[in-house]
């Protein structure tokens, strides 16, 4: 059996950040998955809502940052960049840290001693002292009881779709009102659909980040962190995960949440202009009807669609992670399904950690963007290190207890 000092599960931002800091640090570490994998499955024509430098992995500067890449490839990145544009940068980004990146799929991974074995869908196995799980959000759509009593040519979530092709010519209701909302009915309705957005709040939000930030000048830095995730003040707040971390939950919750609260890029608004947008209106049934779907709304009034969308997000419970070994999951404290974490993202298993999404109730909304990356990766390198000095230390005293 082959085995490894650090095996991190995942090729995303999170698991490539974290295995350069790791590497650059001396450790012996093995990559597994498909590289950006989950960024491949998502629609074409997006565009990051986070500007460029937000948009780094690992670090907000450096050579492998954002600005590194453009320097490097002579790429064109205005202050936003497409979908496309970031898988470009975080494939170059994997074959500078990881070229030797292990394609295989882990179907499951289990506690054996003090470690780890991890097994692939080839039926080999990988044993671990420590693994970093940065699998990404894929496992963890939010489907409402609606959408999983509906049949999938009428409903799907727009976790379902690598495009909007099929949709052209139909006409479309979409459920949401975030980013993933808003975008998915600027691009349908480019698209060639007839598309409605129908938003249970009774205001959909926009970010004026940008327009603020230009204002402020040289003093944005003041307000804005570079992470790009909250609004002016609260930016500053969650961009340090180890002071955040400390808040009391009921600030900590409250200032989460105001930080990803749903809103749309100040960028998208002016695709909007031809697509209406109903505000504080529940879908309270929809029922199919020969090959559409009719739909009853909180306000009284009905829709009769060719497809509904649901853009409802993701729910994050480590228990669906389709490898995690039944006993293992057991033994991972977690709260609302996300583990509990102390520092270095390790979990109550030692030598077990969830970077990405699953640490935001832990460390903080940033942990779900990109930019978390540039706290996990360095995080995980000193938690690792002080563990190592703290078995040496043991170990001697030890030693010097027999002398």
């Amino acid at each position: 059996m082959d085995e490894t000092e650090i095996a991190v599960i995942g090729a995303g931002p999170h698991g490539l950040g974290a295995t350069e800091r790791l590497r650059a640090a001396g450790r012996e570490v093995a990559v597994i998955g498909e590289p950006m994998s989950f960024w491949h499955t998502m629609p074409k024509g997006l565009w990051m809502r986070s500007r460029r430098n937000g948009s780094s992995i690992g670090d907000v500067t450096g050579p492998l940052s954002m600005e590194g890449y453009t320097e490097s490839t002579q790429a064109v990145v205005e202050r936003h960049l497409s979908l496309e544009t970031f898988i470009e940068y975080g494939l170059w980004y994997q074959q500078r840290v990881a070229s030797d990146v292990i394609r295989r799929q882990v179907v499951q991974l289990a506690r054996a001693g003090r470690g780890f074995v991890l097994t692939f869908n080839d039926g080999t196995h990988l044993r671990a002292s420590r693994v970093l799980v940065a699998t990404g959000i894929a496992e963890f759509t939010r489907r409402p009881a609606m959408l999983r009593q509906l049949p999938t040519e009428l409903a799907s979530h727009v976790a379902d779709h690598g495009d909007y092709e099929r949709f052209r010519g139909k006409s479309i209701a979409i459920i949401g009102a975030g980013q993933s909302a808003l975008e998915s009915a600027a691009l349908m309705h480019e698209g060639g659909a007839d598309v409605e957005v129908l938003a249970r709040h009774p205001q959909v939000h926009w970010l004026h980040g940008d327009g603020l930030i230009d204002g402020l000048g040289r003093f944005a830095p003041l307000f804005y962190a570079p992470t790009d995730v909250g609004p002016i003040g609260i930016s500053r707040l969650v961009a340090t995960p180890e002071v955040f971390r400390r808040f009391p939950r009921p600030i900590f919750d409250v200032i989460a949440a105001r930080a990803i609260r749903p809103a749309g890029a100040s960028w998208l608004k002016p695709r909007l202009p031809d697509v209406p947008i109903t505000a504080g209106a529940v879908v309270t049934s929809a029922t199919p009807h020969h090959d559409q779907i009719d739909l009853q709304l909180s306000n009284g009034s009905s829709r009769r669609v060719d497809h509904l969308l649901f853009a409802t997000g993701y729910d994050v419970d480590i228990r669906r992670y389709p490898f995690l070994d039944r006993t293992l999951a057991e033994q991972v404290r977690c709260v609302d399904g996300y583990p509990v974490l102390k520092r270095g993202l390790e979990s109550s298993v030692p030598r077990l950690h969830f970077l990405g999404a699953p640490a935001a109730r832990s460390f903080g909304p940033v942990m779900r963007f990109v930019a978390g990356s540039w706290f996990s990766s360095k995080a995980i390198v000193k938690t690792v290190a002080a563990q190592d000095r703290g078995r040496s230390a043991r170990r001697a005293s030890r030693s010097a207890a027999a002398a």
